[in-house]
């Protein structure tokens, strides 16, 4: 069996307020369908159930009973979407029998002006929360950011967060579909009926603790790839390539996301010469079992940001198990 970076059919979703591609998905309702190679016309389910270990890495396959535990997602806000908020694992295994559901974002575009909120900024109790949603002012107490192209937000589960009109972006999350919407601006839905608030719900999943800064810093390196976000449910990294670079993922025995920024590239696979061409605004699924491999611009630069599982510690606490066990 020859393994290669896999591609995928789009999968688009309209909204009220813009759209979503969801890039790759193995949310039951909206499972990705490959688009090149062997697997073309398969949903990304089947193939990962054929070769569990070889796709997802054989770490995650364990912790994760072979599933995939990450969606990713171009978002395209023409209008402000709704205050909302995900609970995590407990919660949502608890009320829905599905995984949390801890995002970032990272801005691709940004009009002049564009602003999107993501905490609070400042304490407020429950009673105050139910008031606010009530008169329509929760808005007053969210922290609101000003954007451009290359901020990163991480939105671990419980945080208030809305992306707002004039903002185009990549999401990273846990593979689930649960949102608890708060508050909608009273506006009607594509079927020109009210949308469903799930006030109660988000009372119990809110984090109501203000952080001091919400924005993810990072440096601004070319031909290096950059560290954004290390979480408990995956590692985010952004790389500006103007000349062939490789890169050499297997030890983290994970399956690679790879989402094109900007600029388009060839993905070349050390292994076995396989290549596949990554347009911009596009993503590709190197399995694990070949995440060695180099990213080559057709132009003058690609932009390009990886997701993956880091299993590295894991891997790290299994070798000194070992060790102790053969010196006692």
């Amino acid at each position: 069996m020859t393994f290669y970076p896999l591609l995928f059919e789009p999968n688009l979703h309209p909204t009220v307020w813009g759209g979503e591609s969801w890039e790759v998905s193995a949310v039951p309702n909206s499972i990705s369908i490959v688009s090149n190679g062997e697997w073309a016309g398969k949903e990304l389910t089947a193939v990962i159930e054929q070769h569990p270990d070889a796709i997802l890495g054989k770490a995650v396959n364990e912790k994760y009973h072979g599933q995939l535990p990450l969606l990713v997602k171009f978002i395209d806000a023409r209008q402000d979407l709704s205050i909302q908020v995900h609970p995590n694992d407990e919660m949502a295994q608890r009320e829905h029998g599905k995984m949390g559901k801890s995002e970032m974002w990272y801005i691709i575009k940004a009009d002049e002006g564009a602003h999107l909120y993501a905490g609070f900024n400042q304490e407020i109790t429950r009673y105050e929360y139910q008031k606010r949603i009530e008169d329509g002012s929760i808005t007053e107490v969210l922290a609101d950011h000003t954007v451009k192209a290359g901020d990163v937000f991480y939105l671990p589960a419980g945080r208030v967060h809305a992306i707002c009109g004039g903002i185009l972006l990549a999401e990273v999350q846990q593979s689930s579909d649960v949102t608890y919407r708060i508050f909608d601006y009273n506006r009607p839905g594509l079927d020109g009926k009210p949308r469903e608030l799930h006030t109660e719900l988000a009372a119990k999943a809110l984090d109501f603790h203000v952080e001091a800064n919400y924005r993810t810093e990072y440096p601004n390196t070319s031909n290096k790839a950059i560290k954004v976000i290390k979480s408990p449910y995956f590692s985010i990294r952004v790389m500006d390539v103007s000349k062939p670079f490789h890169r050499d993922l297997m030890k983290y025995d994970s399956f690679i996301i790879t989402m094109c920024i900007e600029g388009d590239c060839i993905i070349h696979v050390r292994s076995t010469g396989e290549e596949v061409l990554l347009k911009e605004g596009s993503s590709t699924l190197i399995p694990a079992a070949i995440a060695d491999y180099d990213v080559l611009p057709r132009h003058d630069k690609t932009r390009i940001l990886d997701a993956f599982i880091d299993n590295m510690d894991r891997s790290l606490a299994n070798t000194v198990t070992r060790f102790l066990h053969l010196r006692a």
